[in-house]
């Protein structure tokens, strides 16, 4: 009898030990997917906004790399809901920090440098470096 519970114990620790490796890594793959379904809807939202002489083009760090900081400026203008872009964004980059450390990320530690300037040229905010 004792025998039989051992073996049923071993064979159930086995099977749940399995089952949790790969809920991990579908948990892991669902997370990312989340987080570039996010980045998408920024960028899609920052390409909508237009400049003219009555916006501002402005840009923001976006994403958060491993080793800190962003990993690149999202330039947008005032013609869009300055207040919801910044809300997503911050929420992506605290997001993408989470996952960062839960999941153990790595990358490069270079520094994006941000624009020196933004343009507003033919309608589009433009990156000046």
């Amino acid at each position: 009898m004792k025998k039989l519970l051992l073996l049923l114990f071993t064979t159930c620790l086995f099977l749940t030990a399995f089952t949790c490796e790969d809920n991990a890594t579908s948990t892991k793959d669902d997370e990312l997917q989340e987080l570039h379904a996010s980045k998408k809807a920024i960028e899609d939202l920052a390409a909508t906004s237009i400049c003219n002489e009555n916006t501002t083009c402005k840009f923001i760090a976006l994403g958060s790399k491993p080793c800190g900081g962003p990993w690149s400026y999202l330039v947008y203008s005032t013609s869009i809901d300055v207040e919801n872009l910044e809300n997503m964004v911050a929420n992506y980059n605290k997001k993408e920090a989470d996952f960062n450390k839960k999941w153990g990320i790595v990358s490069d530690c270079a520094y994006a440098m941000p624009p020196s300037s933004v343009n507003c040229e033919n309608n589009i905010c433009v990156a000046v470096y």
